[in-house]
């Protein structure tokens, strides 16, 4: 299990529900962080709880849906001089719910696949070629265990489409210290899952942080969250880096 402290960590989504989760646990084993939302005010309050603990940090926004304010957002990043060793792609969207599915708008495909796949993917792409270069690197893409339910088909499609790219972009890096993950917080009480979610946000720790610390070059596993709630964050890794399959081994 790798140490973190003193490394910096892009979260997507950071200024509640899980994001904001990721970014105190985080920040509490000592990792700096980049505090991603829409707009840099939502990150404010969490700005000060992490660096009271003693980590450097500093907030960036970008509405996800404008891929130029993506590419935007991760140049400014750069000319900080940040070099980024994790990468949080945790923001998403559900867009809608519809009982009449089958007069499901294209827009619905449209706005989820740009903020729930090519937005993370632009961000895997920009990071990875610097990733490479310092030898260290860690990407958690999101994803939904949503099935059978043609009501959520942009959300549900666009996940499946991130679960794809990141394996197959994953197979790449394999056997390297540069590990792409994803990872599935299960149904939660977030904005994006709702009231009626089974699930409270605490319970999707440690398994969402778990592809931030695994230390055995395999990338393209999907870390299910449920598997690992009520567990220690050294416990779950040593679970993970032991029983998660990775796909391309089949």
């Amino acid at each position: 299990m790798i140490d973190v402290s003193g490394k910096w960590a892009l979260i997507t989504g950071a200024s509640r529900g899980i994001g904001r989760l990721i970014a105190l646990e985080m920040a509490k084993r000592g990792c700096n962080l980049v505090l991603h939302s829409r707009r840099l005010s939502h990150c404010s309050s969490l700005l000060e709880q992490v660096q009271r603990l003693g980590v450097q940090a500093y907030a960036v926004e970008a509405e996800l849906s404008d891929l130029d304010a993506v590419e935007d957002m991760m140049t400014r990043i750069d000319r900080t001089g940040t070099s980024l060793d994790i990468v949080f792609n945790n923001a998403g969207v559900q867009v809608a719910y519809r009982s009449a599915f089958l007069e499901t708008p294209s827009e619905d495909y449209i706005k989820s696949f740009a903020i729930n796949t090519i937005a993370p993917m632009r961000i895997c792409y920009h990071v990875l070629p610097g990733m490479v270069d310092q030898g260290f690197g860690r990407i958690i893409n999101t994803t939904s265990g949503i099935a059978l339910d043609p009501q959520q088909a942009g959300y549900s499609a666009s996940k499946a489409a991130l679960d794809k790219v990141t394996v197959d972009l994953g197979s790449k890096y394999d056997g390297t210290n540069v590990i792409l993950s994803l990872a599935d917080p299960g149904w939660c009480r977030t904005d994006l899952g709702g009231p009626n979610a089974p699930n409270p946000p605490e319970s999707a720790l440690p398994g969402v942080l778990i592809g931030a610390f695994v230390d055995d070059r395999r990338s393209g596993r999907l870390f299910a969250a449920p598997h690992f709630s009520g567990m220690t964050l050294e416990h779950a890794v040593q679970q993970a880096e032991t029983s998660c399959v990775v796909p391309y081994d089949r």
